[in-house]
């Protein structure tokens, strides 16, 4: 369950960031309009692939309902984090990232 947490909250960072408004908060320069389809491409795929996850890890009934749970976590944590520590937003999104090949080889053994 941890791989479709980390899949979710990258998702959700990704899709944060390409809006103008919170790309701007979070990193310097200007958002390009591929820049903005990238990231949102990005974010969606993430967000798509994650419940395939937790449903290989839990099964059907029980995968589901903690894919719905670690969705709605991640976005939590991401909509509380943006106004007090945005900083931590990018932090935690970069550290999710390195973790995801640990997590996928811990799920899917080789």
């Amino acid at each position: 369950m941890l791989l479709a947490a980390l899949l979710c909250y990258t998702g959700f960072t990704a899709l944060c960031l390409s809006m103008n408004r919170h790309y701007g908060e979070l990193l310097s320069g200007p958002l390009t309009a591929r820049r903005s389809r990238m990231l949102k491409w990005a974010g969606w795929l993430l967000l798509t692939f994650s419940p395939f996850v937790a449903v290989d890890d839990a099964g059907w009934g029980v995968g589901l309902a903690q894919w719905c749970a670690v969705l709605m976590g991640s976005a939590v944590l991401l909509v509380f984090l943006m106004p007090f520590r945005p900083r931590w937003v990018l932090m935690l999104a970069c550290v999710s990232l390195v973790l995801c090949p640990f997590a996928a080889m811990d799920q899917f053994p080789v």
